[in-house]
């Protein structure tokens, strides 16, 4: 049966119809759906781990006890990820292993612009990269069955372009997949040097294989062309921008599999043509490998380094006009990114401004604390790291450090801040951390995680208590505060961060967002009570706007949190109390 499918949507499918049993991923953009998708089928299981390594480590337990595998996580996670994953590489699988990554060219919801290529070589593991849906759902399959073929994870890399677009896909029924019994191997699966140093010749010998397998593998394509000026080497989107805006010009190499390459298979097709032109996103990792074949190609002085390409990114690096752009003849105002209306981290956000605080920042929604008006956040570095930072900034500075504080998610610290926090309690560092309590993973569209009582699949489950864990680890002074309460928040920002030992504040509120919360509504502005003084603009609320030197409150938006009315002194807000 044939449907139109999101490439994520597609790789679950390939999931399915592999016969992958067990299926464990932490959320991240734009690798997210793959899971959720695999959850709807009864076959899977599936699951939210407390991060990417968690994830892959329990996807290898499965591989090992003999089930087909997967897990799956953005770029960025992969980095979190990377100790299982060098390693897994040398002791193989028993059963079938796939680890998806999904790349961000352009960092549309990243904060850095890596290429997930490098660890597929880094690693001396096989990676296939799919050009469109139709290909993500069949990479899937045929990655399991090379995994089991050649006795290694395999790793399938998708982009922003590839897992959120839609494409004709062709499904097929499930094939159950029988059980691979366990052997104890010690020799094989126990990392220490002895033996390691055994397997590191098993895993050579392997790309040696995938490499052979790779010149005649159908996935590596040679597609003619009019003109054997030029030939083009390419994969994935950079693929479908050459057929677009190029057509049947040239012949392609498309490469279906973009580690172990097939040097033959692209000697054969460079000998073929002129000129060899490499299209390919971000780092120029196929254009060194072809040059280091001897073979003289042009890529990234064509091609920018940088970002997405696009149908004329390709036009013009072969000279060739591009279609005119039309443009809209009306004005539109900027739409900066802001925090929802109603969103809980805009009080403690405002309380945090308020008191002057040096905020180390982590990764998720609450990031946008960092864009005007309320401008908090100082420095966000990647998940976790605003528990590890404010203990090394507050330990170098001593009592000259200024008044710090770290904020952290409620997830993100289930990932990766709760090592942070048993370090400055183990270390004894005076630092104040406050967990953005949402009681949800906001970032990536409100996925379930270890504090919420609910597992992916939507039953209930163990419920981790936030207060109980920060105190097991050793924190003493612990609050929670309503973040819809300026005054309380001010008070335990100036309190904890007096404090003369560690200290943890629970901002606890639900996403505003969430289907489960129920809002009191919009408030109505007072005109005659305003004064213009902008008080109430100083929380950046998308709901409120100024109109001829008075406040308005757009009724779409407004959830009636009354924050805002904390702020106006005239009375023209209601706090929402009243309302």
């Amino acid at each position: 049966m044939k449907r139109l499918m999101l490439g994520n949507e597609a790789a679950a499918r390939g999931l399915y119809e592999a016969g992958c049993s067990f299926v464990s991923s932490y959320p991240g953009t734009p690798s997210t759906e793959i899971t959720e998708e695999a959850a709807k089928y009864a076959e899977i299981y599936a699951e939210w781990a407390p991060n990417e390594k968690v994830a892959m480590e329990s996807a290898f337990g499965a591989a090992l006890a003999g089930k087909r595998s997967f897990c799956g996580m953005k770029h960025v996670g992969l980095n979190v990820a990377a100790d299982p994953l060098f390693t897994l590489s040398y002791t193989g699988v028993n059963g079938g292993m796939v680890i998806a990554v999904a790349d961000d060219p352009g960092m549309h919801s990243s904060q850095n612009e890596q290429d997930s290529r490098h660890y597929a070589i880094a690693a001396k593991l096989p990676m296939l990269e799919p050009a469109d849906s139709a290909e993500a759902l069949a990479f899937t399959k045929l990655a399991f069955d090379l995994s089991e073929t050649y006795d290694t994870p395999v790793m399938l890399k998708l982009c922003t372009r590839i897992a959120h677009s839609q494409s004709v896909v062709e499904t097929s029924d499930r094939v159950e997949k029988a059980t691979v019994a366990y052997e104890k191997k010690a020799q094989k699966y126990v990392m220490m040097p002895g033996n390691a140093i055994r397997r590191h010749p098993v895993v050579e010998q392997r790309t040696a294989d995938l490499a052979a397998w790779a010149e005649t593998a159908e996935i590596n394509r040679v597609e003619a062309g009019s003109s054997d000026e030029i030939g083009i080497i390419t994969s994935s989107t950079s693929y479908q921008y050459v057929k677009e805006a190029l057509g049947d010009t040239y012949p392609v190499l498309k490469l279906g599999m973009v580690h172990p390459l097939p040097d033959e298979k692209i000697r054969t097709f460079a000998a073929s043509v002129k000129n060899v032109v490499v299209v390919e996103e971000l780092d120029p990792i196929i254009e060194t490998h072809v040059k280091a074949l001897g073979i003289p190609a042009k890529g990234k002085e064509l091609f920018s380094i940088l970002g997405e390409f696009s149908q004329n990114t390709v036009r013009k690096a072969f000279g060739l006009e591009t279609p005119a752009c039309k443009k809209l003849e009306e004005n539109i105002p900027m739409r900066p990114p802001v925090m929802c209306a109603g969103c809980p981290h805009r009080g403690m956000y405002y309380a945090l401004k308020k008191n002057k605080c040096t905020v180390i920042g982590d990764i998720g929604c609450y990031t946008l604390g960092a864009v005007a008006p309320l401008s908090t956040i100082d420095t966000t570095v990647c998940m976790g790291a605003s528990v590890s930072g404010i203990h090394g900034f507050t330990k170098a500075l001593g009592q000259e450090a200024p008044k710090t504080v770290a904020v952290i998610g409620d997830s993100t610290f289930m990932h990766s801040g709760v090592t942070g926090l048993i370090n400055i309690a183990y270390n004894e560092s005076v630092s104040t951390v406050c967990i953005l309590d949402n009681s949800i993973t906001g970032m990536t569209g409100h996925q379930q995680n270890p504090t919420t009582g609910i597992n992916l699949k939507g039953d209930p489950c163990t419920k981790i208590d936030l207060e109980a864990l920060v105190k097991a680890v050793g924190i003493r002074r612990v609050r929670v505060v309503d973040p819809y309460d300026i005054a309380a928040c001010d008070a335990a920002i100036k309190e904890e961060t007096a404090a003369p030992e560690p200290s943890v504040i629970i901002s606890r509120r639900p996403c505003a967002l969430l289907k489960t919360v129920k809002h009191p509504g919009p408030i109505v502005a007072e005109a005659s009570k305003c004064v213009g003084c902008k008080a109430c603009m100083k929380i950046g609320c998308p709901a409120l706007s100024m109109k001829e030197g008075k406040v308005r409150v757009d009724a779409t938006l407004c959830v009636g949190c009354g924050v805002c009315g904390q702020l106006c002194h005239t009375g023209a807000l209601p706090t929402g109390k009243e309302a």
